[in-house]
């Protein structure tokens, strides 16, 4: 089990509060990306960055789906590899790589072709990140995950050394979110919660987490995509995120992740989007195993009818967990994706290749079971 020492800043108009985390740091670097550095929030934080005549390089080229060859990229870009304090400022991918750079920084840092070969950090230097998203909650994770093109897949450096030293959920930094960005990173999140909380290595402490994640989340996703400007359903939403990521470090996901990796890795497609067509058919099958805590679940979502058995709520569970999708104007199936459906054979061959994710889930599927999920997004002919 991993214990996570993050100090948390949170709450709106809590960007002032960052001042004390900068202070002797003279060295930043500063990851974003090409829209996030744009927003108003952000350039009060790369003002507050800059004061006290602070040396501030930044970086805001971050691709979505970052690969191996976008961080080597980024590593030779850097001037100098002297840094105080690494800060990442954006979604997931964003995060992912302010991770890899507080290691790739650090003095006597091991390279990146050694970390995806394996090998563990043992040092960082300072790390502050900022997510704008409420989904991937990797400022919670032991996790930096690249895509590894030549492989048509992904991958994911894991220690306990990349957990950063603060984080601020800043809920002004999300309401730029599109409801598109907001639905399906919400979902991303949703997909953290369930599949550690039904995953074999779930215990007390992911549990904890994870339904208190779930219960924030059932009861702001919907007003959260709707009105972006609810500063409170979006912090909400944030702390629901940053849940999921720490039910990942002390659980993990299974097999919505699982056969989501090779839709990203292959396909390039956004990840809380993949992982939304593939809730609730992965549920689906979950679901027999899994039944009490789809119960409980089912419990959480505001107005849901408690009085039906454990079955039936389990049941009624992956029969919502459709319509929120649904509801959420997202994607159900991946022909729309430009995903042919001659390739559901080679999918399922790199689903089943995540070990480190199939080894979680609470029941084994084979090829064949795995093919018949992927077939079950694609419109019936």
């Amino acid at each position: 089990m991993i214990t996570i020492n993050s100090t948390l800043i949170s709450g709106a108009g809590a960007i002032p509060a960052l001042a004390p985390v900068l202070a002797g740091r003279q060295r930043v670097l500063l990851l974003s990306d090409a829209n996030i550095i744009k927003l108003e929030e952000t350039q009060q934080i790369v003002a507050l960055l800059r004061n006290e005549g602070r040396d501030v390089y930044i970086i805001d080229s971050v691709p979505a789906e970052p690969s191996q060859h976008d961080v080597a990229n980024i590593v030779r870009e850097l001037p100098d590899r002297t840094i105080d304090i690494v800060v990442g400022i954006g979604g997931g991918s964003v995060l992912d790589v302010a991770k890899l750079l507080s290691v790739l920084c650090a003095p006597e840092s091991k390279s990146l072709e050694a970390l995806l070969a394996g090998e563990k950090p043992t040092h960082r230097v300072t790390s502050l990140l900022i997510p704008t998203t409420a989904g991937t909650g990797s400022e919670a994770t032991p996790n930096a995950i690249l895509a590894i093109p030549e492989q048509s897949t992904k991958v994911g450096i894991i220690s306990p050394v990349l957990l950063p030293d603060y984080v601020a959920l800043l809920p002004e930094l999300t309401t730029s979110m599109p409801a598109h960005i907001a639905s399906s990173t919400g979902i991303d999140a949703l997909c953290h919660l369930l599949e550690c909380y039904t995953s074999t290595v779930a215990n007390p402490v992911s549990d904890n987490v994870a339904l208190t994640g779930l219960y924030k989340l059932l009861r702001n996703i919907d007003v959260a995509v709707s009105e972006p400007h609810n500063l409170n359903a979006r912090l909400e939403m944030l702390w629901a995120s940053y849940y999921g990521g720490a039910a990942i470090a002390h659980a993990g996901t299974h097999l919505v992740h699982a056969l989501s990796y090779p839709l990203g890795g292959k396909y390039h497609l956004p990840h809380g989007v993949a992982n939304a067509i593939l809730l609730a058919p992965c549920m689906k099958v979950v679901r027999p195993h899994a039944v009490e805590k789809f119960a409980r679940v089912w419990d959480l979502i505001p107005g849901a009818d408690t009085a039906l058995s454990d079955d039936e709520k389990s049941h009624a569970l992956v029969a919502y967990l459709a319509d929120l999708v649904k509801r959420l104007n997202l994607p159900d199936n991946l022909e729309t994706m430009g995903v042919p459906r001659s390739d559901i054979s080679s999918l399922s061959d790199a689903a089943l290749n995540v070990k480190r994710l199939m080894n979680n889930a609470p029941c084994t599927v084979s090829h064949d079971e795995v093919q018949g999920i992927y077939h079950t997004l694609f419109p019936k002919n």
